[in-house]
């Protein structure tokens, strides 16, 4: 009998598959919470094969990506902390380590629980329900951030560089509230920033075969030029003599048209075998709204906007239609456009004004926020940091440093500040009431003290907690473990993002939950040999 197709596999069950489960999580959350806090240490990482250097990073989500173990089910806990620090980052910025160190606290606590011999289920359910609490009762202990509680933020999540800090905190002021901030390498060892004018669409790529930027996941061309049409592009014979010189004279080109599947298909296969750089977007909302918010993209990048309503015909469409960015930045669900010029501040100042009048007149309130956030678009401003350094290495190191940065700046004026240094948790775990029949609130309990005891161990810090807090009413009473000194953690300028603190904490249950919910793991079997 032929055993093609025959793929063997390895089960483990019960106490043995957690066991083995916990060893991969303890192992990835040893190597990533070295780095937690202002006196995290560095971690050296071999690149693959030998081929690109060394990496010295004290980012948790970088640390967490260059782990694999060799046997398979510890390896499969790891993969499930990587998503739980990828999904935290991916969503508030920074908070990666955090989310490790409370990923392994509640798998911990659950597994000597569940072991124990309380119904899973029962404690499961808890820990869901309890997490949203918690979630809301941040929320109602959040503060609004502004001015120089900004630049703290900056300065913690780039590592405590106070320099670094202060120029991304100097960049959100002079591009607002509303403006949109980006990262690019400095051809120098000089670390800069510029200030510009431009547009954020809420719209991505259509293929992920436009990316070219696979790290962020993003296509980002520099000196582009931009389509704008709200008419469907059937067929590329449709806009030829658009495409022609821009294919010709390897130019970049934006379309920001609704296209067919098949244009699609075809542009994004062009783009992987014969290297065009031509990304697609769809245009913003749909109906009246859509039409404005095209001739304010139109108007804001120079081009000549060909509607479907007013009859344009794309087919006379030329390169002279076009409008054109500095840099645009495509990702999954939103596109950024640098402006290279002042030349239409002039008209666009115009329509600002226009659209106060309109504001003013709006008798619905729909209509008015409508009206205020195509202000908002039109006056916003772009910044680029430009980060330098004297060596590839430092260069990378610094870049990730600020991205993480511009992130949790970003995430800080979405959603407001909490009390830092793992304060905020802390407190929240010790108003937990638990009892023997909600052993949930017991493990989070637990688990919410982990990042601010981890954050005194780095320091080397010896403290008796209890003493010291659970006797305090201050919510953002706490310890600078930098200055050495108990404080208003808000005064002493260590604060974290709101939706940093909660994504961190909602990730880690919901990894903690699939991992104490397992009662069976298959994996590939496998064979090895002695080297």
């Amino acid at each position: 009998m032929s055993d093609i197709g025959y793929s063997p596999k390895d089960l483990k069950f019960n106490e043995e598959a957690r066991e083995k489960l916990f060893n991969g999580i303890t192992t990835i959350a040893s190597a990533v919470k070295s780095t937690l806090g202002p006196a995290g240490q560095t971690v050296l990482i071999e690149s693959p094969n030998h081929t690109h250097g060394i990496t010295v990073t004290k980012d948790g989500v970088t640390v967490a990506k260059s782990i694999e173990l060799l046997d398979p089910v510890e390896n499969l806990a790891v993969r499930m902390m990587k998503e739980a620090a990828d999904r935290t980052a991916t969503g508030a910025g920074d908070g990666t380590t955090t989310a490790i160190v409370l990923t392994e606290a509640l798998v911990k606590s659950g597994f000597k629980h569940i072991t124990a011999g309380r119904s899973k289920t029962e404690v499961l359910r808890g820990l869901v329900s309890e997490t949203n609490k918690i979630v809301e009762s941040l929320k109602e202990q959040s503060r609004e951030v502004s001015g120089e509680s900004l630049k703290n933020v900056a300065i913690i999540s780039c590592n405590n560089d106070l320099n670094l800090g202060t120029t991304i905190a100097e960049v959100y002021e002079k591009v607002g509230k509303n403006g949109i901030v980006t990262i690019a390498r400095s051809q120098t060892s000089e670390t800069y920033y510029e200030t510009t004018n431009g547009l954020k669409i809420d719209r991505g790529y259509t293929s992920n075969l436009f990316i070219n930027d696979h790290k962020k996941d993003e296509c980002v061309f520099e000196d582009t030029y931009i389509l704008v049409s709200d008419a469907e592009i059937n067929n590329l014979l449709t806009i030829e003599n658009v495409l022609k010189p821009i294919i010709n004279e390897g130019k970049r080109l934006l379309i920001i048209a609704p296209c067919s599947t098949n244009v699609i298909n075809t542009l994004a296969a062009n783009v992987m075998k014969n290297g065009l750089k031509i990304c697609a977007i769809t245009p913003p909302n749909f109906g009246y709204k859509q039409h404005e918010l095209m001739q304010d993209i139109a108007l804001t990048v120079g081009a000549t906007y060909f509607s479907e309503k007013t009859g344009d015909d794309l087919s006379i469409m030329t390169s002279s239609d076009l409008g054109h960015a500095s840099k645009v930045i495509v990702g999954r669900d939103s596109t950024v456009v640098v402006k290279d010029s002042e030349d239409s501040t002039n008209t666009v100042s115009e329509r600002i004004a226009q659209l106060w009048d309109a504001h003013k007149l709006a008798a619905k309130k729909v209509d008015k926020e409508f009206i205020l956030s195509r202000i908002t678009s039109l006056s916003g401003g772009v910044g680029v940091i430009y980060v330098g350094g004297n060596t590839d290495l430092e260069q990378k190191e610094l870049y990730d440093r600020v991205d993480d940065a511009v992130c949790a700046v970003r995430s800080a004026l979405e959603e407001g500040i909490l009390p830092g240094g793992g304060v905020a948790l802390y407190k929240e775990a010790i108003k937990l009431d638990y009892t023997e029949t909600n052993i949930a609130a017991k493990i989070l309990s637990e688990a919410l003290k982990t990042p601010l005891l981890q954050i005194w161990e780095n320091a080397g810090e010896v403290i008796d907690s209890k003493s010291m807090f659970d006797e305090l009413s201050s919510y953002a009473y706490g310890y600078d473990v930098k200055a050495q000194k108990w404080g208003d953690m808000y005064e002493l300028g260590v604060i974290d993002p709101l939706k940093v603190t909660k994504s961190a904490l909602q990730n880690a249950v919901s990894v903690a939950v699939t991992i104490l919910s397992t009662n069976a793991i298959v994996t590939m079997a496998r064979t090895y040999e002695a080297r």
